[in-house]
């Protein structure tokens, strides 16, 4: 039997796929590429020591899925497919439901017709909405998402929810995590955005290596310790490995499960510029912009509910995280495209 991975060659899928083959599994790739490179999976199929399966295809595309399903025996899918800038769902947001969100559907409905029921999902913190005291915990209720991204998140848990009760042969895991960073220590696989970076800490690792010219710090009027926005950064090894054991748990358990995945801690835009200046030894310049539509204020995670039933806790602290992300950025100045 193999897991099947969606969008396993993009940042977050690729180091999931590594983890995977280091533990065993068999691995089968679903990916169309629109914001990865075939080589990341590549370099991780060397740095494992062994093959994996690519298919080159759309979540959406149920003849692909199909076709899939029938070539391999899959035990699990573990779901990354799925656009993810907060910024950029404001202004497409149309494009955002049809692939988060008919994607997800689709890809379901491929699963059960080949008898395939249990399901990691890759959701969001931001499914919380705002407003909500911090740390966050999984017994709040969600609220209303402020951008089309994390409502698209939010569609699809419950989606997901009222799939499991009405087939109790549905395992799902619902992970809500937050702003994963960093990369593997080899510095062989990271985040390789196309286009101007959405994300904080790659904005700041091309700074540094001298791709960009400034970082733009969206907002520095937010009701903080410094005025600029605080999250949690969790490393994403730290990440992938919460996955793997969601996914182990689901063997043996049915319905549906919804764990947090983040550190506990907050740090905002302007620490985590002084703690890259820090770790790398470069200086990162800076020039405050407006907010970006979407934006909260802070938010962290209350990750003890994982703990308790995952047997999982992120390990790797913050300048770990930086360090490796910055091993990535200098080993790869321009990403896979070196």
């Amino acid at each position: 039997m193999a897991v099947l991975v969606t969008g396993g060659a993009g940042y977050i899928g690729s180091h999931m796929v590594l983890v995977l083959l280091q533990a065993g599994h068999e691995v089968v790739v679903l990916d169309n590429l629109s914001n990865a490179s075939q080589e990341s999976l590549r370099r991780v199929e060397e740095l494992a020591g062994r093959s994996l399966v690519f298919v080159e295809g759309d979540i959406r595309d149920r003849r692909c899925l199909d076709a899939l399903f029938a070539e391999h025996a899959i035990s699990d899918a573990l779901h990354f497919a799925g656009l993810k800038a907060v910024g950029e769902s404001v202004v497409e947001p149309l494009r955002y439901y049809e692939n988060n969100v008919a994607g997800t559907l689709t890809l379901c409905q491929a699963m059960a017709a080949a008898g395939v029921h249990r399901l990691v999902f890759s959701s969001s913190a931001t499914v919380y909405g705002d407003g909500h005291p911090m740390p966050i915990h999984e017994q709040l209720p969600t609220g209303r998402p402020t951008n089309p991204y994390g409502k698209s998140k939010l569609m699809v848990e419950e989606v997901l929810r009222d799939l499991a009760s009405a087939d109790e042969r549905w395992s799902i895991a619902l992970l809500r995590y937050f702003n994963p960073v960093g990369a593997h220590a080899s510095g062989r696989i990271g985040e390789d955005p196309k286009g101007m970076p959405n994300n904080l800490v790659p904005f700041i690792a091309q700074v540094a290596v001298g791709w960009r010219e400034a970082l733009a710090v969206f907002g520095d009027d937010f009701p903080t310790s410094d005025g600029t926005g605080v999250r949690d950064y969790i490393h994403v090894m730290d990440l992938v490995e919460g996955h793997l054991a969601a996914m182990q748990v689901l063997a043996s358990r049915p319905g549906v499960g919804t764990w947090n995945l983040g550190t506990g801690r907050g740090y905002s835009v302007l620490e985590m510029v002084r703690a890259f200046e820090r770790v790398s030894g470069c200086q990162v310049p800076y020039r405050v912009v407006a907010r970006r539509e979407g934006d909260v204020a802070e938010c962290w995670a209350d990750p003890s509910l994982a703990l308790r039933e995952l047997g999982w806790k992120a390990e790797r602290g913050l300048d770990e995280m930086l360090a490796d992300a910055w091993r990535w950025q200098r080993a790869n100045p321009r990403g896979y495209s070196d």
